[in-house]
């Protein structure tokens, strides 16, 4: 447990300050893409989370602004093995991310096979780590139905030494009868992971983040870096309340 300081919001800039920027829809074309990477530019976000594919991409489109290209590992699901996850990575800060986002592989944390958890979490780190980046692990919370588990994690990521946990990937769909529903990023669980994890360790929720109340709260509850796809929409929100 810790005691890590609640950031302090002042202005809309700051807000903007926190938010990765995801445009990691399977279905977003290479002309969506661009129209979105272009309206960032004007944002003052800590970055821009893109598919890996379009790493090269994003950073051309962004060269001029201080928006860092992040991208995802392992992603949705987490499944790829160690070594997979460690070369994505390498490719990933090689095309010029300064971030990975890497999903930890979440049939093993049901399992609890805590030894195969740190491995796979350190294969993505020593990469990072070499190649002077940061490193996100995503516990895709909807997937975990115990505390426990999360708290785990989240002392393995802390002993680790890794930059931030990060609730969901915005794909955790979970079957309820006949359909699917998703929940992300929840109060219960940012303020769990706060709690958890050292003060060295940032918190990052995302997933369903859409409105400035919802970032807010989650900057009450300890989050430092903000997930969402909807950041025009919640800086025009910040605006009218705090100003530029």
């Amino acid at each position: 447990m810790n005691h890590a300081k609640v950031l302090e919001i002042h202005s809309a800039e700051q807000l903007v300050g926190l938010f990765d920027h995801a445009i990691l829809q399977p279905t977003v074309t290479d002309t969506e893409f661009h129209a979105q990477l272009q309206s960032l530019r004007k944002f003052p976000i800590a970055s821009a989370c893109v598919k890996p594919y379009a790493v090269r991409d994003a950073v051309e489109a962004l060269r001029g602004t201080e928006i860092a290209v992040g991208t995802v590992i392992g992603f949705p699901h987490g499944s790829s093995s160690p070594q997979i996850k460690a070369a994505e990575a390498k490719a990933a800060f090689r095309d010029g991310a300064l971030d990975v986002d890497m999903v930890v592989n979440v049939g093993k944390v049901l399992s609890r096979d805590w030894q195969f958890v740190q491995a796979d979490i350190n294969a993505v780190l020593g990469v990072a780590r070499a190649c002077g980046g940061i490193i996100k692990v995503i516990f895709e919370t909807d997937f975990l139905r115990m505390d426990e588990d999360k708290i785990r994690l989240c002392e393995i990521c802390s002993d680790l030494g890794v930059d931030y946990v990060k609730t969901s990937t915005g794909f955790g769909f979970v079957k309820h009868g006949d359909s699917y529903n998703y929940v992300g990023a929840t109060e219960h669980d940012v303020a769990l992971m706060r709690r958890y994890s050292s003060t060295q360790v940032g918190v990052k929720p995302s997933g369903g983040i859409r409105t400035l109340d919802h970032v807010l709260r989650m900057v009450e509850l300890g989050a430092t870096r903000i997930g969402t796809a909807s950041t025009e929409a919640i800086y025009e929100q910040a605006v009218q309340r705090f100003g530029r």
